[in-house]
Formats: C-alpha cells, structure tokens, sequence
C-alpha cells in the first residue's frame, strides 16, 4: 500500500469516551478543590435549586475539553439552559436535531457540595442521532469513575458492573430523591415514598440522581426512582444501568428516551412490581 492508498483516520467512539473521561475527572477534580470555597450562592427555579460559581466553571472547563476535540458537535448543559421544566424541554428539542449530543451536568447534588455533604458527580453522556452511545459519571468524593458505551458493557475501577439480584421488593433497597420543583414534583415524589417505605427493605435519598443510577448499575441500589428529573440527571446513567444489565423506563413502563422526566431504573427484576406501585399511589407523574 503507497502513501495515498492509506486508509483514513476514522474516529471511533473510543475517542469519545476518553473525551469525556478526561472531561469528568478533570472538572470532578477541580470541583472538589473548590468544596468549602463557595462565595456566590444563587437559586434557580425555587429556592431549594441551588447553583453556584462552580457548577458554572466546571460547565465551561467540560465544555472547552469537548470542543477541542469535537468543535462540530452539540453540547446541552445545566447551566446554559433556563431553569424548569418547560424550558428544559424546549431546549431538548432545540438541541435534538444533533448528530453528536453532549449532555453535560457539571454537578449532580449541588446541595449537597454547598453543605460539605460528599454524594455529588459529574454526569457527562453522548447521544448519536438520539441514542445515549457514551455514559461518564464521575464522583470525586471516592474518586470513583462509572463509563458505559453501548453495546460494551459498563464498568467502575476497570470492573466490569453488574445490577443486583434482589427478586422482590422486600428485598430491595431502593433510592429515591427530593426535587426542587416544591408544587408539581415535590408531591408525587412524597407520595412515592409513603407507599414504597412500607413495602421494600429501605429507602435512600442521596441527593444525586447521577451516583444513584450509578449505584443501580453497580448492584448497589436495587432500584431508583424520581419523578421531575432532567435529561442530563439521567443520560449518562440510563445507559450505565442498561448496559449492566438492568431496565430504564418512565413511571409507567415506556422505555427510556432523551425526553424521559420521571424515571424508575432497576436490576430489571423489580421493576414492574416498582412502577405497579407507583401507578396505584398515583405517583408517576404521567396520569
């Protein structure tokens, strides 16, 4: 083969996955330097929505390591998105016209980094043509690093990850979450609660819907679920759990896509038991 027989460089997603794990460890890295340090405390769509300097830093840094790299492609961000729900819905739509989606959240668990409390991540997906083909999340309290591609599997410390085994939900530890909308989301999520406490091993709200998707494709958590989420709390992890061999839905059963705001992930097993609970409480969001 002579010099312009040569086959041209083709990028693989490969190179996308290590983009975006160097650009969750690094932003992870510098939002940890920067715990105990915030000045500037704002609120976004009430006052439990908290953003800070540094959710605003480490978007910009995530933003520069991407385009670097991949100056053609889209990135939709927390922080450059309006607050709530109907605004982040338009800029869903605007942005899912992209070949390559990036889906960025610099901090998941802002509340938690403003109070020291160290359950907070970096969530970092892509989407090719709608579909989530990279998942980072990075949570720099444990310096643990979760990555995904689709169709390889999905992997933490260089292990390859698998969800839990529970079969029932009396045997199911199950995350759930408090959002920031107070008057539609707060509600169904508190109704969730009540009739999911009685019924499994015990509840968890930590305070990042990233780490807790996390830990479902980890086996962790048997299960999670939240209504009033945002497309970049769930990307990145949606894809980790699936590919670790767990199920992603809204609260009703339909499968996962980029416009899901309520979502029940598991190990697959519980998962029709979770969302027959959430349909009787009423909870879901989508009645």
């Amino acid at each position: 083969m002579n010099e312009k027989e040569k086959v041209p460089y083709v990028v693989t997603s490969k190179s996308y996955t290590a983009v975006a794990i160097n650009a969750a460890s690094k932003a992870g890295e510098w939002i940890k330097s920067r715990l105990g340090t915030v000045s500037e405390l704002g609120t976004k769509y009430s006052p439990q929505d908290l953003v800070t300097e540094v959710d605003k830093g480490a978007e910009q840094m995530i933003r520069r390591l991407i385009l670097t790299h991949f100056p053609e492609h889209t990135i939709l961000g927390e922080e450059g998105v309006e607050p709530g729900p109907e605004a982040s819905a338009r800029a869903l739509n605007e942005a899912a016209e992209a070949e390559y989606l990036w889906i960025v959240d610099p901090v998941d668990g802002t509340t938690n980094f403003v109070h020291g409390f160290p359950f907070y991540s970096v969530s970092i997906a892509l989407a090719h043509k709608g579909e989530v083909i990279v998942g980072v999340i990075y949570d720099p309290s444990r310096d643990e690093l979760f990555v995904a591609e689709k169709g390889k599997g999905a992997y933490v410390h260089g292990n390859r990850m698998t969800v839990s085994g529970e079969e029932t939900l009396a045997q199911s530890l199950v995350a759930v979450g408090f959002p920031a909308d107070t008057t539609f989301a707060l509600p169904l999520n508190m109704a969730a609660v009540q009739a999911l406490a009685p019924q499994v091993r015990n509840l968890r709200a930590g305070g990042s819907a990233a780490i807790h998707l996390a830990y479902v494709a980890a086996g962790r958590l048997s299960a999670y679920t939240e209504v009033g989420l945002k497309p970049w709390d769930i990307a990145a992890g949606a894809l980790l759990v699936s590919e670790s061999g767990g199920k992603v839905t809204d609260t009703v059963g339909t499968p996962y896509t980029l416009a899901v705001n309520h979502i029940v992930a598991s190990n697959g097993k519980v998962h029709d038991a979770l969302t027959g609970v959430l349909k009787e409480a009423k909870a879901t969001g989508l009645e």
